[in-house]
């Protein structure tokens, strides 16, 4: 199969599927139905909770309930993965989204915690098959980090949301259910 991202959707309405072609896969990003967990770092929490507050509201315009999302709260972007593993294992969300903020200091200390929260992400969705959304900053400065937040370059938060959705509708449709 291929994703096209110039399909047409079907005739038939579906909401599902866009079809162009028998092979190709292109879904929407229609949240109806979906149970999303966000696991966010206390850490720089005027940053997280922006990067929140903006995969919340790009939830509820995807057609995400409310009460289909589960917010999980956890120290710092070093135990993100840990957390969405958890939640991805639990069976209860169709997909995850980490939402942390990693902001460059005096030492090397930034590499070592950005590269784990972020590749631990990616594990978990790998091993998981359960979609994890990455919506961890690693940045030089608090304002390249603000301007992620909706300021200057979109919010973050919000487009990591939406990745997660349309992925768990891509894992629906290629497993079938």
């Amino acid at each position: 199969m291929s994703v096209d991202p110039g399909a047409t959707r079907a005739a038939d309405g579906d909401k599902a599927v866009v079809r162009a072609a028998a092979n190709t896969v292109d879904v929407p990003p229609d949240g109806t139905g979906l149970r999303i967990a966000l696991v966010v770092a206390r850490f720089n929490e005027l940053i997280t909770r922006a990067l929140l507050r903006g995969a919340e509201a790009a939830l509820l315009r995807a057609g995400v309930a409310a009460a289909d999302t589960t917010t999980v709260w956890v120290p710092g972007a070093w135990e993100l993965p840990v957390a969405a593993l958890w939640l991805a294992e639990s069976g209860r969300c169709d997909a995850v989204v980490c939402i942390g903020a990693v902001i460059r200091g005096e030492t090397d200390h930034y590499t070592h915690i950005a590269a784990a929260a972020t590749n631990g992400a990616a594990q978990v969705a790998l091993t998981t098959r359960v979609p994890v959304a990455n919506a961890i900053l690693t940045v030089d400065t608090a304002e390249q980090a603000l301007a992620r937040c909706g300021i200057k370059h979109g919010n973050k938060g919000g487009e990591a949301a939406m990745a997660a959705v349309e992925m768990a509708g891509v894992r629906r449709v290629m497993e079938g259910s």
